[in-house]
């Protein structure tokens, strides 16, 4: 294999920690051999094992210790190590570097939704304008998404293969059989599966398997989910427990083919509603194996609960080497927000999804004993016995002696309420610690007959539903504080929650999700994240029959559709739509698909205003990027910026901790981290004239001229130079640079954005520029 003069950058890794003599897993990575893919599996994997041989005192004992050999885009393997063979394997000359593993964790970031982004699966090709994009994608025909999740429910009607033809011929990839799990799982739609346990194993033990299964299925369902929405076939009269969201459930790319990697496991003794585990080892086997088995996308909805340096984000790592092959990788934003700095997966090199809403809505309004009735959002399937007004109680005045009386009393956690305080009562909960469905359950045991969750400020007037286990209804913080003022007013308040029913072309929509978390981006404030946004709230998809829609174990409930809500779920949107791009385009690289939909994505909502956030308030590039995605408008999207593995390397040749790695071959002179061919500009505290330079590449017609708008940021000048681009053909360069001066005025530290265009009267080529003053 031919390799970069700018080795690997799988150099960028954490100092060994040696401090105790325990075993657990290293990965140890070692500098590639330019043999040219002579070298067997086997003899690779032997030539593993001679390091191990080297450290271990028992032949059998290095053998049982070697959990993964990775034996395609990557020279390393993954073993069972003190830290005193660590380190005297870090200090071999063909070892690059040795990284323990679990020093941070990974998890997973948990219909309507694709018509209202432009495209209806449910037209009949002789309907459809030829220009279609699904039409002039084929539905993404033969494009192969990797899916590293959770697992597939391979029974789920979503991944029939009616109507495909023969699996593509560059498939190298396997069906891996295991409990549950048969050849006869995979089939036209689901090519390929495989699921990796023995970094899990290391480290929690045997997997218990009356909560997962040792195989590639799902039993957890966020896999399900995500797979359906990206590659599901058209699936007629689907909808939640409860008839909620009915229509036909369809993925945006529904002739794609899947490739499942199960990488994500239940974490022991801890409930799978409180999430799951992703291990570095695990992912970075799968990683190897996606290259090597031939995806075009991977679709990764997992992320770490905080934005990690470059040198410690092992998800990076694996992704850098996809890349490399040509393949896009579409990640989670994550699901911190509404905090600042929270986003995740923040590398240029990976496209990473925020979450917004779409235009339908669950609506189950509550009315109160006063008159008054407030708004509310559900998809319980249960209905209060009888038409009249029940008791409506606040949490924090039911609970048992022993809860102290502080604002956490008011949150349903389990086991707080008082049977004798609540039963027969609609028990009014606020947002904040434990799961919202957990606090229906709590209701529930305590015999309260109804549910009333209240948002925190944090959460504003985003409602995310979620399938109760009793009749319930989430309301915003305005109506979550008119209800405790009401309750604070009355001797005996009443309340009751209407059935919930489902609402279409609710406007304004999309507006962002208060979860979604936002930039700017904690690792390179000279990277714009999150890139781009796609609905992730209340999402319907195919959900496994190994788990209840709530994942809580006393909920024994099941369903083959489920609404889910996260980045987790945006980012399956965005993996499609690159997969329909990539059927159109298949010479493209990555980097101009991400581009293409980075530069189309829109920043107006149907009601015709600037997209807002969960309380209203006008949204922003930290929030959404560059805007919703539009897949119709990036199949054609003019010009695009491109970037190579090799500016990648580049970029990270900027990285501090890089610069004092003597093994990592850097250039003398490195571009500026500003002038990374990246479709958005960001230039963080700025004291003078700062100047990026940037290269884009015609994709549109022949002939074209384009012209520069620019909508400068509050305070700030902004210069294009030339404002004019000549293009001649298709696939010709043009360069240009784009100057930023601000103002002494102006308040330090404060972001303000504005707008780069390009334009030749029909692509409109437009990328964010966020600018703070130092």
């Amino acid at each position: 294999m031919n390799t970069s003069p700018y080795l690997l950058p799988l150099l960028l890794l954490l100092p060994l920690l040696a401090s105790c003599d325990d075993t657990k897993v290293y990965v140890v990575y070692l500098r590639h051999n330019d043999d040219g893919g002579k070298k067997t599996f086997d003899e690779i994997e032997e030539s593993h094992l001679s390091y191990l041989f080297s450290v271990k005192k028992l032949e059998d004992g290095a053998r049982s210790s070697l959990l993964y050999s990775y034996k395609h885009s990557i020279n390393g393997f993954a073993a069972l190590l003190t830290a005193e063979e660590a380190a005297q394997l870090s200090d071999m000359e063909e070892v690059v570097r040795v990284i323990p593993s679990h020093e941070r964790e990974y998890s997973l970031h948990t219909t309507r939704s694709w018509e209202f982004a432009g495209l209806d699966e449910e037209l009949k090709p002789k309907q459809m304008d030829r220009e279609d994009l699904l039409f002039r994608s084929q539905y993404g025909k033969d494009v192969i998404v990797g899916m590293m999740d959770s697992g597939v429910w391979p029974e789920s009607e979503s991944f029939n293969d009616r109507g495909m033809g023969p699996i593509p011929v560059s498939w190298k990839g396997i069906c891996q059989t295991g409990h549950s799990f048969k050849l006869s799982h995979c089939n036209r739609k689901l090519i390929g599966a495989r699921y990796y346990l023995k970094g899990y194993e290391a480290r929690y033990g045997p997997l218990n398997t009356t909560n997962d299964s040792r195989s590639p299925r799902d039993m957890d369902g966020h896999g399900t989910h995500t797979a359906s929405t990206v590659g599901g076939q058209g699936v007629p009269n689907a909808s939640s427990l409860g008839g909620f969201s009915r229509g036909t459930a369809f993925g945006g790319a529904p002739s794609a083919r899947l490739a499942i990697y199960k990488v994500c496991w239940p974490i022991p003794s801890k409930g799978k509603e409180n999430g799951n585990t992703c291990l570095f080892e695990d992912m970075l086997a799968a990683f190897d194996d996606a290259i090597q088995d031939g995806v075009h996308i991977l679709s990764i909805s997992i992320g770490s609960s905080s934005p990690l340096d470059y040198t410690q984000d092992d998800l990076a790592l694996g992704a850098l080497q996809a890349v490399k092959h040509n393949i896009l990788v579409v990640c989670s934003g994550g699901n911190e927000g509404p905090t600042q700095s929270t986003v995740v997966n923040t590398a240029p090199w990976i496209l990473t999804v925020a979450a917004s809403s779409i235009d339908r809505a669950f609506v189950a309004p509550v009315q109160l004993g006063n008159g008054n009735k407030v708004k509310g959002q559900s998809v319980a399937p249960y209905k209060l016995p009888k038409r009249k007004m029940y008791q409506l109680v606040y949490a924090g005045d039911v609970v048992n002696a022993d809860v102290p009386k502080t604002y956490i009393a008011g949150q349903c956690l389990p086991g707080s309420l008082s049977p004798q305080k609540a039963k027969g009562k609609i028990v009014f909960c606020l947002r904040g610690n434990g799961t919202r469905v957990g606090k229906g359950m709590e209701v529930k045991r305590a015999g309260g007959i109804g549910y009333i969750l209240g948002n925190s400020p944090a959460n504003g007037a985003e409602l995310t539903v979620d399938a109760h286990v009793l009749p319930a209804t989430a309301v915003t913080s305005d109506d979550a504080i008119k209800i405790l003022k009401y309750i604070n007013s009355s001797k005996t308040s009443t309340a009751y929650i209407y059935p919930g029913r489902t609402v279409l072309q609710i406007k304004p929509a999309p507006s962002m999700a208060a979860f979604s978390s936002r930039g700017p981006n904690a690792i390179s404030p000279g990277i714009l994240k999150p890139d781009i946004a796609a609905p992730g709230l209340n999402i319907l998809a195919a959900w496994t029959e190994g788990n209840s829609p709530t994942k809580i174990e006393g909920d024994h409930r099941r369903v083959k559709y489920n609404l889910l809500s996260g980045t987790s779920m945006a980012c399956p949107h965005v993996a499609a739509a690159a997969a329909l791009l990539k059927a159109i385009h298949p010479d493209w690289s990555s980097s101009a698909i991400k581009s293409a939909l980075i530069t189309t994505a829109g920043v107006v909502n149907n009601a015709g205003t600037i997209i807002t956030d969960a309380s209203g308030k006008q949204a922003d590039p930290f929030q959404f990027g560059s805007g919703h995605f539009r897949p119709e408008k990036a199949a054609d999207p003019g010009l695009v910026y491109d970037a190579s593995y090799a500016d990648y390397i580049l970029f990270l040749c900027n990285h501090s901790a890089l610069k004092s790695n003597t093994t990592f071959n850097c250039p003398k002179s490195t571009p500026s981290v500003q002038n990374l061919n990246y479709p958005s500009f960001s230039f963080p505290d700025i004291n003078s004239k700062v100047t990026a330079k940037r290269t884009v590449t015609n994709v549109g017609g022949k002939g074209s001229v384009y012209f520069a708008s620019v909508e400068p940021p509050l305070g700030i000048t902004v210069k294009v130079s030339p404002p004019v681009l000549h293009f001649n053909r298709v696939g010709e360069k043009r360069s240009f640079e784009l100057t930023v001066e601000g103002n002494e005025r102006m308040q330090k530290g404060v972001y303000s954005f504005g707008w780069l265009t390009w334009s030749d009267g029909i692509h409109t080529v437009r990328s964010p520029i966020a600018v703070s003053m130092k």
